[in-house]
């Protein structure tokens, strides 16, 4: 990870290396706690931008209140700390940026009411999630052999921290079998999203996505679907099984860290080509469009930083 100088705690900027808590906070026992994932890129016109800034601070806080967090701060305040972390942080080339809501010290046990609720959001110099080559290449999936926590198990729609021990370990077994990433069905046998993605697939020229019963409601999803829309190519909302991955004409994954990442094969069926398809390279051009202040329509939905 690439450092920066400062993490903004509850109004305040520390360092870097101060930005600590306590050993007996309760999230970290409990995994109560609500995360997002924003990114700013570098503009066209040689500014910096976040992308979807008030999408993400939303999701945060309805994250928080879907775990019966109640944060101490609104949209508009964390939204104006983000910008100046990054301002602060002289993030002007572009930067990943990781609010998180979390319980500190205060109680123990399982009831969690009197846990003072706290927040800090960090950012840094990140590159690709699944590496450069992967943004062109395409990667190597695993279908899981651990099913998406189902809806009757837990806040699925909630970016909670206590979510992500499921994509963890998913993760941890595709990357140990020689993959790159993981592929997680729902307790049905459904195609759910990936450990950290939303995913789709390409048939005939139709974009098809898994509806969001069982995964996030993801920001990167909706963007994918509405520049889809722009180019004129056919979006379907369905389920899909792991056979009908097999035989897709692409495939890619989609998210903030993520971004478009094409797939290459999938527990070693090749998809398509085996590299990136053409439906696949128009929208993460488009995509890359939209976040660079390329695409005039998109522009709304830059918050620029300088």
């Amino acid at each position: 990870m690439t450092e920066a100088k400062y993490i903004w705690m509850d109004g305040e900027y520390v360092n870097w290396h101060d930005a600590k808590t306590h050993v007996l906070s309760h999230t970290l026992h409990y995994g109560n706690g609500a995360i997002e994932g924003t990114k700013a890129y570098k503009t066209v016109d040689g500014r910096c931008a976040i992308f979807k800034l008030n999408e993400h601070t939303k999701r945060l806080i309805n994250s928080s209140k879907m775990t019966l967090m109640d944060v101490p701060f609104s949209v508009e305040e964390l939204n104006k700390a983000q910008v100046e972390l990054l301002q602060k942080n002289e993030l002007f080339e572009g930067a990943y940026i990781r609010p998180l809501v979390y319980l500190g010290y205060g109680v123990m046990g399982l009831y969690h009411k009197q846990a003072p609720v706290k927040v800090s959001i960090a950012a840094w110099e990140w590159g690709a999630y699944l590496g450069e080559e992967g943004l062109k290449k395409g990667v190597r999936v695993k279908i899981s052999s651990m099913t998406r926590t189902p809806n009757t198990s837990g806040m699925g729609k909630a970016k909670a921290v206590a979510n992500y021990l499921n994509s963890q370990m998913a993760k941890f077994e595709a990357v140990e079998a020689g993959y790159d990433e993981a592929l997680l069905r729902d307790d049905q046998g459904y195609i759910a999203e990936a450990s950290g993605a939303c995913f789709f697939i390409v048939r005939d020229g139709v974009l098809i996505s898994p509806p969001n019963d069982n995964s996030l409601e993801s920001i990167t999803q909706a963007t994918i679907i509405d520049l889809a829309e722009d180019l004129g190519i056919e979006v379907v909302r369905r389920r899909v099984t792991r056979e009908e991955i097999y035989i897709a004409d692409e495939a890619f994954f989609t998210g903030t860290a993520a971004e478009v990442t094409p797939i290459k094969d999938v527990d070693a069926r090749v998809i398509g080509s085996g590299s990136r398809g053409p439906i696949t390279e128009k929208l993460q051009t488009a995509y890359f469009d939209a976040v660079s202040g390329k695409n005039e329509k998109y522009l709304k939905y830059l918050t620029y930083i300088n």
